[in-house]
């Protein structure tokens, strides 16, 4: 499957999730401008095709947006290897997400039945069955890529021929292996493998 036909199951699988957790989504507290989740967690994990998608909308920005959105980035991820929690480089200053449409799923799945506080975001066990069955079609879905937090897959998609080799449906992990233990990626194809064994 191309990329263009693997983005459209992307936004299939997010849709099929939404749907099987509106049950429990309706009883959440969350509203826009909370925030919590984008700035206590420090970790928005994203598949390759998902920062993919990302980059993209980065890339139609105009020229002083997106290096503004470029800097962010970049010290979402220094702060990210110096194992410090950052607020998401993509959240706004009225507190509201500027890619909203095109989130990733670590922050379509999060929900809190309660104000999150001291205690962080509360879910119900049923909710965390399907975020994991969910996790495991993304991870399938995007077989040659990698997972990782967001502003350091990003920056893998930037290293010289990856996204070529990416868009190409290519396989070459040993090209990427110093980089991706540095940003301490995992390996998609081996997660479902792993997820599958006896």
């Amino acid at each position: 499957m191309d990329v263009r036909g693997r983005k459209q199951r992307l936004s299939e699988i997010y849709a099929a999730f939404e749907e099987r957790a509106a049950g429990w989504k309706r009883e959440a507290v969350c509203r826009a401008g909370c925030a919590f989740c984008c700035t206590h967690f420090g970790s928005v994990d994203v598949t390759t095709l998902e920062a993919l998608a990302i980059r993209d909308w980065v890339m139609a920005l105009p020229v002083d947006a997106r290096e503004s959105v470029c800097e962010r980035m970049d010290a979402n991820r220094r702060a990210k290897l110096r194992g410090e929690a950052d607020a998401c480089p993509f959240l706004a200053e009225d507190h509201t997400c500027r890619i909203y449409s095109i989130r990733p799923f670590s922050c379509r799945q999060l929900y809190s039945v309660r104000p999150c506080g001291s205690t962080g975001p509360t879910v119900h066990r049923g909710a965390r069955e399907l975020v994991n069955a969910a996790i495991r079609e993304l991870q399938q879905l995007d077989d040659t890529g990698y997972s990782g937090h967001l502003s350091l897959v990003l920056a893998l998609l930037e290293s010289p021929g990856f996204l070529e080799l990416y868009v190409s449906g290519g396989f070459r992990p040993q090209d990427v292996a110093d980089i991706g233990r540095k940003y301490r990626l995992v390996i998609n194809r081996v997660m479902t493998r792993s997820a599958v064994a006896p």
